[in-house]
């Protein structure tokens, strides 16, 4: 008995200490929203959110399946999964919902989910009242972005939620000592699929068994986006016949090194394409000082571009996986970051080399990439220069990277079709 009480006394500790979290990073968005577009959007989206939702919903008969993402990477997750639910045609409409503006902002025009919004901040009330106003069948979690109050009211609701393309590492809360609340949220779901074994033995070791080893719905994704391929007029006529880097979802940092390269390969033959993470004009300005004589996508459309400039930035959002089609090598930002590499599997399936810097040990995929041949990764200008003038000027290096990455990807796909077997297999579609 005194153990059941120290139990439930320490779980009503953990859930305080979990509130005060939720306020103060409500309030430390109110602060960084004084500068911060993201963090002013965060918020702005978020007013009367529920009301909005509530009035969106209202009489809708058919049931809803929730599918919610943290941000963009993880849509390009999740989308497999809503399209081919969609295309069973079994009279569910798709609820999309996002935590961070990054995501909502690029894919709030959607065509695959009925329902776009961003979730609610996470409380008690607001976990009841939006379950009440969504009433799914099904939830799907993908890869990560655990809120307590929601899975927990789900759970209470007894309602199927799939965790998909998930990944876990041994330093994460889970496996602590005093993650003993988010290892409560892991058993709010109802199965968890992970894309390798080490993550399933990391569960198994605080007693989730309802684990498998999936693969990643990205590498289906990735392959529908390049079989979809469709022309940039534009691009094709910058690029002419030259050969092109592309360096996608770029940082200050990514950039800085770019331009010192860039101007040390001085190759009449080579152009180069940057399509930054953030393109807000203060950033846009500095990438204009940082490569003077670059030019802006916007200036191509406008017919407004001298023709002779061998850099482009490209100033809108939403062209990136196209992009790297067109690339002789294609470079992934975000390895100089905290969080680490950005999306390196929408460069490879195309079958080009890929390059990124050297914070990306958190990525299974660009790990697989670098063990295979098909990627490389750096840590300062030296070896990026090192890097990209081998793969310049020896083919037979170059042709091997292209086949090892266009490899890596197609030997992976088919996570998308595992998820949706189960689904059918528990008829969590006519519950």
């Amino acid at each position: 008995m005194d153990c059941f009480y120290f139990c439930r006394n320490q779980k009503k500790l953990l859930v305080f200490l979990y509130n005060i979290f939720l306020v103060f990073y409500r309030g430390g968005v109110g602060i960084a929203s004084l500068w911060n577009p993201k963090a002013k959007k965060w918020l702005k989206g978020r007013r009367g959110l529920l009301k909005n939702i509530k009035s969106t919903i209202a009489g809708e008969q058919s049931r809803i399946v929730w599918v919610h993402c943290s941000s963009l990477g993880e849509f390009e997750q999740g989308r497999p999964v809503m399209e081919r639910i969609r295309l069973k045609g079994q009279g569910h409409k798709i609820l999309l919902t996002f935590f961070s503006p990054s995501g909502l902002e690029v894919k709030k025009d959607y065509k695959g989910a009925d329902y776009i919004f961003y979730l609610p901040v996470d409380s008690k009330k607001n976990a009841r009242e939006f379950l009440t106003i969504i009433n799914p069948s099904v939830v799907i979690f993908i890869k990560y972005d655990y809120w307590y109050h929601y899975l927990n009211e789900i759970k209470k609701r007894k309602i199927n939620c799939l965790l998909i393309s998930a990944v876990f590492r041994k330093d994460q809360l889970f496996f602590k000592w005093y993650g003993g609340l988010h290892r409560k949220m892991l058993h709010c779901f109802t199965k968890i699929f992970v894309q390798n074994k080490e993550s399933k033995q990391l569960l198994e070791t605080i007693g989730i068994q309802n684990c498998t080893v999936n693969g990643d719905t990205r590498f289906d994704t990735v392959i529908e986006v390049a079989e979809r391929f469709g022309p940039i007029p534009l691009i094709e006529k910058f690029i002419g016949d030259d050969k092109c880097i592309v360096a996608g979802s770029t940082w200050k940092a990514d950039e800085e090194v770019l331009q010192k390269v860039f101007a040390e390969l001085s190759n009449p033959n080579l152009k180069l394409i940057i399509a930054p993470h953030e393109i807000h004009e203060g950033h846009l300005d500095e990438l204009k000082k940082l490569f003077p004589q670059s030019i802006r996508f916007s200036e191509l459309i406008s017919n407004q571009a001298p023709t002779a400039s061998s850099i482009l930035i490209v100033d809108n959002m939403g062209m990136l996986s196209r992009l790297y089609h067109y690339s002789y090598i294609s470079y992934v930002g975000g390895g100089f970051t905290k969080d680490g590499v950005h999306n390196v599997l929408e460069a490879a399936v195309y079958g080009r080399p890929v390059v990124f810097g050297k914070n990306y040990k958190k990525y299974k995929e660009a790990i697989d990439l670098i063990e295979c041949e098909g990627a490389k990764s750096f840590s300062d200008k030296e070896e990026l220069y090192q890097i990209l003038t081998t793969l310049l000027n020896d083919e037979d290096d170059y042709r091997l990277k292209c086949q090892a990455s266009k490899n890596y990807v197609l030997e992976n796909r088919g996570a998308t079709e595992k998820v949706l077997h189960y689904i059918d297999e528990n008829r969590l579609l006519t519950s």
